[in-house]
């Protein structure tokens, strides 16, 4: 199982945690979760006027072995207006645009989405069951 909780934080309400939305699926291989302002393909639906995600920005994707990984999905612009880290624990990695990573089997961390423009992010925190 894979739960997610997201948040959308703009610089007055940094540390806010009003309006979370979250969701779940099973580890079941093809399960997926999306994330971004398309409402009829994304489970986690961000402001549509925030132009620096796309309108499928993020994937969890479950593959044949019930691991999760996450991919930043190439949108319609050739350089992305937001930076996309995966932190888990101390450790913090960017997340390249159009790469794929890894989520840790049995734990939880977040993946934060920074607008490059403004002060102002998605922050999408994950549990994975094992």
């Amino acid at each position: 199982m894979l739960e997610l909780t997201m948040a959308v934080v703009s610089g007055a309400d940094a540390g806010a945690t009003a309006g979370m939305t979250m969701a779940e699926a099973p580890s079941e291989p093809g399960a997926a979760l999306r994330v971004g302002r398309d409402g009829s393909m994304c489970r986690l639906v961000t402001p549509e006027d925030w132009l620096f995600v796309s309108r499928v920005h993020l994937e969890f994707l479950c593959g044949p072995d019930g691991g999760w990984q996450l991919s930043w999905l190439r949108g319609s612009q050739a350089e992305p207006s937001a930076e996309v880290r995966l932190i888990v624990g101390e450790y913090a990695q960017t997340v390249a645009y159009g790469g794929t990573v890894a989520l840790p089997r049995g734990g939880s961390g977040e993946i934060v989405v920074q607008d490059r423009t403004a002060p102002r992010s998605v922050n999408v925190g994950f549990y994975h069951e094992e």
